[in-house]
């Protein structure tokens, strides 16, 4: 899987050459609030968890429900609108899903048991499922692979940031005004993002796959992505490193907070450490890159995953049980997490040209379903 460079600025496709070019600042920005729906999504009501499960009486399996269900029709409905991106263009698919995803927004902050709330969560992953795989899709449309992996780690930056400030701001609404603000603002974020489509983007695909959603076509194209060995390696990588995060997220909260007595504002400090070490493994990530190659840095940072897997599960083992124990090796995975997540997302999809909305949902498929396993394990499990 010969990867070669290309300095080629980002320049409309043939297709649109009537209409004005995307400018690389506009793209990178637009892949930022794309791909930032993920982290906002999960992230800004996770201190609230507990409170929203003793609020409505439920049990920590609904509680969890609120967060797998969310990432489980995340991953499926990319299935869906991957191929549709590449029939009908990433266009009408971001638009339509945005629009869907400010809607459930709105339904889960006004949410009256934690039924509904769970049926506006799903509503929700699905619609976030249209702007995380059109935005992987769009740098297979315009970059080269290198190009791809450092256009995707600027973007990552910027979801990194959004990361950074999603639990403290959480922290922030949920103790001054309740958990319902931390949804409204989820709102808040999917409009501006909307607008910031209608505004700027210019449709990408190069050529619309008229076969992309025949269902012998799809059955033979995902076929031939699920064995392509390029695909199986990088998504691979997406989907342990994201299993290994998740399975932090989704603890974090009952654990910092119910066990170790942290407050909300401490637990949100906890929280950025370890997204301001995404942060710095995507800039790592870029460096790397120029200076090693994508080989080379994607081996690299899985040794860094490994080396702080491990000393976690080894300090847990051992019978330390404190914030340090957890908060200090999650923060080194991370740093490994920014650069898998850079080079695997771009990775997976950089094969398939006419397809790259089918590679990319299901590459994100795969790694939701990693994370729905672990999340329905935990609810079982938690205690």
């Amino acid at each position: 899987m010969p990867f070669h460079s290309s300095a080629a600025a980002v320049s409309p496709v043939d297709t649109q050459a009537a209409k004005p070019a995307m400018s690389n600042a506009s793209v990178v920005w637009m892949l930022s609030m794309l791909l930032g729906l993920q982290p906002i999504t999960t992230d800004l009501y996770l201190v609230s968890l507990p409170a929203i499960r003793e609020g409505f009486g439920a049990s920590m399996a609904q509680a969890q429900l609120t967060l797998t269900a969310l990432l489980l029709a995340f991953g499926s409905s990319q299935l869906l609108l991957g191929p549709l991106s590449d029939r009908f263009g990433r266009r009408p698919v971001l638009i339509w899903g945005m629009l869907a995803y400010v809607l459930a927004s709105i339904g889960s902050a006004m949410a009256p048991s934690m039924d509904m709330l769970i049926v506006w969560r799903t509503v929700q992953g699905a619609a976030m499922g249209a702007g995380v795989v059109c935005a992987r899709a769009i740098v297979r449309d315009l970059y080269s692979p290198i190009d791809g992996a450092r256009a995707m780690s600027r973007a990552l930056s910027g979801l990194g940031v959004t990361a950074c400030l999603s639990v403290p701001l959480g922290s922030l609404l949920a103790q001054a005004y309740g958990w319902r603000w931390a949804m409204t603002a989820l709102t808040v974020f999917g409009a501006a993002t909307l607008a910031l489509l209608l505004w700027r983007y210019v449709e990408s695909v190069p050529a619309k796959s008229l076969q992309a959603m025949q269902p012998r076509s799809m059955a033979r194209i995902w076929w031939n992505i699920v064995r392509h060995p390029t695909f199986v390696a990088y998504s691979a990588l997406c989907v342990f490193s994201y299993g290994g995060l998740f399975t932090f997220l989704a603890g974090s909260s009952f654990v910092f907070i119910k066990v170790l007595g942290l407050s909300g504002p401490q637990y949100g400090l906890v929280m950025f450490t370890a997204s301001f070490s995404y942060f710095a493994g995507t800039f790592a990530s870029r460096r790397l890159l120029q200076v090693i190659g994508v080989r080379r840095t994607v081996a690299l940072a899985g040794a860094v995953s490994l080396a702080a897997g491990s000393a976690m599960g080894l300090l847990a083992w051992m019978g330390v049980q404190n914030v340090p124990a957890l908060i200090g090796p999650m923060a080194v995975f991370m740093l490994g997490h920014g650069v898998h997540q850079t080079c695997g997302q771009s990775g997976a999809a950089w094969p398939f040209p006419q397809a790259a909305g089918a590679a990319s949902a299901l590459n994100g498929f795969f790694m939701m379903l990693a994370a729905f396993a672990m999340g329905a394990w935990l609810g079982a499990n938690l205690d």
